[in-house]
């Protein structure tokens, strides 16, 4: 079900982050098998079929709708510049398409049930960055490459992009006490995004950027007290089972509007 390249990527995170966190843990008490972490597991080995079937699907067609309509004068603008200048843009570009639609994603009730499954994590850990839907994931991550693709840039400043996300999207998941000092406004870290995750109100619809925390201070979206959060997890009732995760956005009582607005107080707002 999945490639050698895949499976050795895999591991090479595996040997990192497992020792890592039983080296700086934040939570000491928080065991390595924690709970619901075999569902995480098929997260990570099954989700990313259908997340680049649906990603090719969806950018192919957008770039199909949007490709003539770019002018060729901005593409070779944007190929002509150096490699580090190019990854530099990608990196801020994408995120930017991360951050609008990740922000959308809690603000629209019934995108919200699809994002519901990644936040319905109780448990931090490098596993649970795995734990998303695929429809959230092949809408989220379309967000950031279209833009890159549109733009004409080069496949190796997308590549540098593409690496620096999953790496630092394991990162910022993990159980780690791991701080940036004052390059925490910069770069973002487990300081910055287990406060996303964190089920208390003062952190409900914050810090939505996958790896530049700047873009929520100009958004108006920065939470990053010195404490870190106890709680994580939403209070509706989302199952934690990978088969029912899959199905819950389409099946979720619709009328449930108070264990949404709980968890994303935007999404009842919108209402």
């Amino acid at each position: 079900m999945f490639d050698l390249i895949d499976f050795k990527a895999v591991l090479v995170i595996a040997l990192i982050f497992i020792p890592l966190e039983q080296l700086l843990p934040l939570h000491r008490e928080q065991a390595m098998t924690r709970r619901h972490w075999l569902n995480d597991v098929f997260y990570l080995f099954f989700n990313g079929i259908l997340v680049k079937f649906g990603m090719l699907a969806v950018v192919g067609a957008v770039m199909l709708l949007i490709g003539r309509f770019i002018p060729e004068a901005l593409t070779t603008a944007v190929q002509s510049q150096p490699l580090w200048l190019q990854a530099i843009e990608a990196l801020v570009i994408a995120d930017i398409g991360f951050y609008v639609a990740h922000r959308i994603f809690h603000a629209v009730p019934f995108l919200w049930r699809f994002h519901a499954v990644h936040h319905s994590i109780e448990e931090m850990d490098w596993l649970a960055a795995h734990r998303v839907h695929p429809v959230d994931q092949i809408l989220t991550k379309s967000a950031s490459y279209v833009p890159l693709f549109a733009l004409g840039f080069s496949s190796e400043a997308i590549l540098i992009y593409i690496l620096i996300y999953h790496w630092q999207s394991v990162f910022i998941h993990s159980n780690t006490r791991i701080k940036f000092g004052p390059l925490k406004w910069l770069v973002a870290s487990p300081q910055f995004h287990h406060w996303h995750h964190a089920n208390e109100r003062q952190a409900y619809d914050k810090n939505f950027a996958g790896q530049l925390p700047f873009l929520d201070l100009i958004g108006g979206t920065l939470l990053m007290p010195d404490q870190m959060p106890e709680k994580y997890g939403v209070d509706e009732p989302v199952p934690q089972l990978y088969h029912q995760q899959l199905i819950y956005p389409f099946v979720a009582d619709a009328g449930s509007a108070a264990p949404i607005a709980e968890a994303a107080p935007a999404a009842a707002k919108a209402e």
